[in-house]
């Protein structure tokens, strides 16, 4: 087969710091206490992402473009939905390089990434490189971090949430390979 895309997406809505709603603290359940994107804490101060695991849009994006290049399923199918599931209270870096080990068990490395972050805030542009080092670090291979706002539109647009689309490239060399010596 070779190499192998896939296109992951994740959306959250913001919680205030104080709402006691959505986010991750580390410690247990999901509380919204701190802002985790691309990795990376944000100390925004005033919000944070509602979900069970941190809310980490642009890694959540990461994984299931990961796993559908795979063609492992989604970050649903691995880590389960809900504040009951192998996810909930979860740290979004632990979750990829969960992901990545779990793609690697079944034979697949992968090559390169990219992850878009759709929305007013936090500002990217500052910490980008810092972003795309953590998850490059994580992943095993290069990601690469943009940013971009709807111009207004939306949810994001209206600064009610914040989402990220991603595409990954893996390949199945090793098992490829493995089928080729096999013959």
């Amino acid at each position: 087969m070779g190499m192998r895309i896939g296109q992951g997406f994740d959306a959250h809505r913001f919680v205030s710091v104080d709402s006691g709603d959505g986010g991750c603290d580390g410690d247990g359940p999901a509380t919204a206490r701190e802002l985790w994107l691309a990795g990376l804490r944000w100390d925004d101060g005033s919000v944070a992402i509602e979900g069970d695991s941190d809310g980490d849009v642009a890694v959540h994006a990461l994984i299931d473009a990961f796993l559908a290049a795979s063609g492992l399923g989604d970050i649903g199918s691995l880590f389960g939905v809900g504040k009951d599931s192998r996810g909930a209270g979860m740290h979004g870096a632990d979750m990829l390089r969960d992901t990545i080990d779990y793609l690697r068990s079944h034979g697949f490395v992968p090559c390169s990434a990219s992850v878009a972050i759709i929305g007013n805030r936090p500002k990217i542009g500052p910490r980008r490189a810092e972003a795309a080092t953590v998850l490059s670090d994580i992943a095993g291979c290069p990601v690469s971090v943009t940013a971009t706002t709807t111009d207004h539109m939306g949810f994001t647009g209206r600064g009610e949430g914040i989402a990220a689309i991603a595409n990954a490239l893996v390949d199945d060399a090793p098992v490829r390979d493995t089928l080729v010596e096999d013959e």
